[in-house]
């Protein structure tokens, strides 16, 4: 399995970073810790299967000229049944547009026809915390709700990270977007 995700400047990463600390020093949540070298993104796509040779080449073609996109956490959320936890960003017409985008120019490449990154499913999200208990989750959305602040910032480099070893995502290859 394969991720793409977009990856955000220094000062927003390490926000983000500081909620999945204290939500570890609360005992709330681990999540930042399971996977070695977790960093805070949102996931653009997802693949099964992917020739990453062949994407590397497209994907650095493809994002060539693609500027860096303003990124707004002012919601926190959760998915139905799921135990997680989530900043969701401002839903922009540039966010959308890059996303749309990315999917129309990379259509060749064979999805999960369900995948919940496909256009018209996605729901953009950053995870601050997941596989919690009904308990924990209320706890952790009381926690940030009344103890976090809103986090502003930019998408400034895409990602392709290898999801098939439990434990660990190495990104295989990240692309900087140009700064407007």
């Amino acid at each position: 399995m394969y991720g793409i995700i977009a990856l955000f400047d220094e000062e927003t990463e390490q926000q983000i970073i500081e909620v999945w600390n204290d939500l570890k020093d609360q005992n709330i949540s681990s999540y930042a810790s399971e996977v070695k070298d977790r960093k805070p993104h949102i996931t653009i796509a997802s693949y099964k299967n992917l020739n990453v040779e062949q994407y590397i080449k497209e994907m650095d073609r493809y994002l060539q000229e693609k500027v860096s996109l303003t990124i707004s956490f002012e919601t926190i959320g959760s998915f139905i049944n799921s135990g997680a936890l989530f900043y969701s960003p401002l839903v922009t017409k540039e966010l959308m547009d890059f996303h749309m985008d990315y999917h129309e120019h990379f259509k060749k490449i064979q999805e999960e026809e369900d995948s919940l990154y496909n256009p018209g499913r996605w729901i953009p999200h950053c995870t601050i915390a997941n596989r919690l208990t009904k308990e924990k989750l209320l706890e952790a959305m009381h926690h940030c709700s009344y103890n976090q602040t809103s986090i502003y910032g930019f998408i400034k480099e895409i990602a392709l990270i290898d999801t098939s070893t439990v434990g660990y995502a190495p990104i295989l290859y990240s692309k900087k977007l140009k700064i407007i």
